[in-house]
């Protein structure tokens, strides 16, 4: 432990045993029912908390909050406007039933301005306006506004100025379909929704199924003949620019009756403040009712965990989707605590991205960032790729400066900091501090590589019912393979599994994670069926999160696997799909991969988007002459090649064996596909969770193949 924390040096950290023994008993275990033991945070076991502070029990009261607090002397927001989007066509050969066929893709490149900034008054300000001009616009406490739009200032405003008379929004992912659009607008009879010009295509698709819409309001700038045709398939619906919102805000004169509204239109903590739409890895997307207390109870435990990590003053670099509970509960602390709001766009953080200026990193200079596995992945294949293209001697540099990072040689350590470590971090603006992965498991390596590079990075666990809450892992804590301790705002208990072998009599207590607490939704939003089901509800109320957990004996709790994704072998053992993927995905040749089991199988197989730049380093030392004299051929030839697939089954089988994967876990064959795995190809969802049914009817054919072959 004491060489993790080497990693942690550049943090303000709290004494060693701030947390105690992290996690205790608070109800005993019922062997008898199944059951095991009722367990909370050590240093708040005595209740769970539900606010931050006396004055804040809503969404509003944080902005009031903040203003009295912080007002002009922090920046609430900072953003970055499009100057141009540059277009480059490039060919690109694809391999179609067996043969190359050269097809042109269309890159875009951002041409981006300075970051600007708006304080927590000047921020206030804006949301009063939208709140007004909804208020204008007769928006009613028993309306629903959808939001369908990137991660961005102005969907925080209308958020914000619908949280502040009442309005419930739905979120829906910017990379939603035409059917998930669709579910998501129709099931809440949305009256209005916020959505983006760059978006408005795909609204032009739905608009005339969604009868109940009334208003539209969008940023950006649209296409004047869609917006027209739009105007013409639905004359009854007004499409107002966010800009004239605002403006019509501002016209709402200041009385005695718009106090007496507003006083009337404050929601309350049972107000209904979000129907939040799950990514939906498995069939539709499920509505969870979040309300303003469950949002302000999720506040309270991120700053009593990482209290002095997120100090006012800080940036927080926003890119992640809003309409995930990750980003969406992770904004609102950052507002709570002073921290500002960076935002970013996926496709910019880097210079890769952008043109004419620098990436969104770089720029911002954030010291805080969060991430989910695929991220993190993509950033330390990045560097290894990086590395690949250096010298012999400047990876010795690099690696040695990694060593005594760990070691905490205090003398070497400064040096390999300074002088190797140091122009890594340069690309990400040299500021990073602290992170958080959640989402999915995160990788121990990776973990610990990123850790060591970049900056500490801790591992959380929650889901969307939870407000994306369970447990977090404070850098106190640091550990790697742990998801943290029981946040304050809940508590955990572990349902037996017996058919799997997992109990809370083991050695390590097992089961299935059971949740309970102010964080935790009531019931998802038109569901009965749901809201009824033994299996997502205990007796008690209890929330089964369907996710297996172990506690450790430090107290910390670790995740195991899914219980959907504990698959039979033919021999009768079970393995478990998530916790493979985890390891395997480290791979360095390996960008995303799924593992895949055919009914009555005996092992594994995987289908896998490799990560071109280091598969070709790879084949670049090889001395294979099978793989020589393919090196140079584009990717889609090189995934359809079996040399080339063999290599790589081996590299993944050769990081499952570091992992201890034997028997059953190993892999027999992969798939590989030189198609990015994106929300927009289906694979994944907008929380880059695979979509594992989809995966293998896209890849059906080869599946069988494969199989059939061994």
């Amino acid at each position: 432990m004491e060489s993790l924390r080497n990693l942690t040096t550049g943090l303000n950290l709290r004494y060693d045993n701030h947390f105690g023994v992290r996690s205790v008993e608070v109800a005993p275990a019922k062997p008898e029912a199944g059951e095991g033991a009722v367990r909370r945070l050590a240093i708040t076991s005595h209740d769970l908390v539900q606010r931050p502070h006396p004055t804040v029990f809503t969404i509003p009261d944080v902005i009031e909050y903040t203003v009295n607090k912080y007002g002009t002397k922090y920046n609430a927001v900072a953003w970055r406007d499009v100057i141009e989007v540059h277009e480059e066509v490039r060919e690109v050969v694809k391999v179609v039933d067996g043969h190359e066929v050269k097809q042109s893709k269309l890159w875009k490149l951002y041409e981006l301005t300075k970051y600007k900034f708006m304080n927590f008054v000047e921020f206030a300000d804006a949301i009063v306006e939208v709140r007004n001009g909804l208020l204008q616009l007769g928006i009613t406490a028993e309306d629903v506004v959808n939001v369908y739009a990137q991660t961005s200032v102005n969907w925080q405003l209308v958020a914000h100025g619908c949280a502040a008379i009442s309005t419930t929004i739905a979120t829906a992912y910017d990379t939603l379909g035409v059917e998930g659009l669709t579910h998501s607008l129709n099931e809440p009879d949305c009256r209005a929704m916020f959505t983006n010009a760059d978006l408005l295509p795909t609204l032009a698709q739905v608009i005339s199924n969604t009868q109940k819409l009334k208003l539209v309001f969008y940023d950006g700038k649209p296409d004047t003949k869609l917006l027209e045709n739009m105007k013409k398939t639905r004359s009854d619906v007004r499409f107002i620019h966010l800009e004239e919102l605002r403006l019509l805000g501002k016209e709402l004169v200041e009385d005695e009756q718009l106090g007496m509204t507003l006083k009337q239109r404050r929601p309350t903590p049972d107000t209904l403040a979000c129907i939040m739409y799950t990514s939906g890895s498995t069939g539709a997307p499920k509505g969870v009712c979040i309300t303003h207390g469950n949002l302000i109870a999720s506040i309270s435990s991120v700053t009593i965990v990482y209290g002095p990590h997120v100090p006012a003053g800080d940036i927080f670099v926003a890119y992640l989707p809003l309409a995930h509970v990750m980003e969406f509960i992770v904004e609102l602390c950052a507002l709570f605590v002073g921290v500002t709001l960076g935002y970013a766009r996926p496709k910019t953080l880097m210079d890769s991205g952008v043109k004419n200026c620098r990436g969104d990193l770089f720029e911002l200079k954030a010291q805080i960032m969060f991430g989910v596995p695929s991220v993190w992945e993509t950033i330390r294949k990045g560097i290894i790729a990086k590395l690949n293209e250096g010298s012999a001697v400047k990876k010795a540099l690099f690696y040695g400066a990694m060593a005594v990072k760990r070691r905490g040689t205090p003398f070497l350590s400064g040096l390999g900091e300074s002088v190797v470590l140091s122009k890594v971090r340069e690309a990400t603006g040299g500021n990073l501090k602290f992170a958080m992965s959640g989402g999915a498991p995160l990788n121990e390596d990776t973990q610990e590589f990123l850790s060591t590079v970049l900056m500490p990075i801790m591992q959380g666990y929650g889901m969307t019912e939870s407000c994306g809450m369970c447990t977090l892992l404070p850098p106190e804590c640091i550990r790697f393979g742990a998801v943290g301790i029981p946040v304050p705002s809940i508590e955990v208990k572990l349902l037996d599994i017996p058919d799997l072998g997992y109990k809370y009599s083991n050695t390590l207590p097992q089961g299935e994670v059971c949740i309970r607490g102010p964080s935790v939704f009531k019931s998802y939003y038109k569901r009965p069926d749901l809201n009824s089901d033994k299996t997502i509800w205990t007796e008690d109320g209890w929330f089964r999160t369907g996710d297996v957990g172990q506690w450790n004996e430090d107290g910390t709790l670790s995740l195991i696997d899914r219980v959907k994704n504990l698959v039979k072998m033919q021999n009768g053992e079970y393995i478990a799909l998530e916790k493979l993927e985890s390891i395997y995905k480290s791979c360095d040749l390996v960008s995303n991969l799924c593992v895949h089991v055919s009914p009555g199988a005996a092992s594994p197989i995987a289908v896998l988007f490799p990560h071109e730049v280091n598969l070709r380093h790879a084949l670049s030392i090889a001395n294979d002459p099978a793989l020589v004299h393919i090196r140079d051929a584009d990717l889609a030839l090189l995934c359809a090649d079996p040399c080339v697939k063999d290599l790589v089954l081996k590299e993944c089988n050769k990081v499952g064996a570091k992992k201890g994967l034997k028997g059953a876990e190993v892999l027999v064959g992969v798939i590989m596909t030189p198609g990015e795995w994106t929300p927009e190809t289906g694979l994944v969802t907008a929380a880059q969770k695979i979509k594992r049914s989809e995966v293998a009817s896209v890849f059906a054919k080869e599946i069988v193949e494969l199989y059939s072959s061994l």
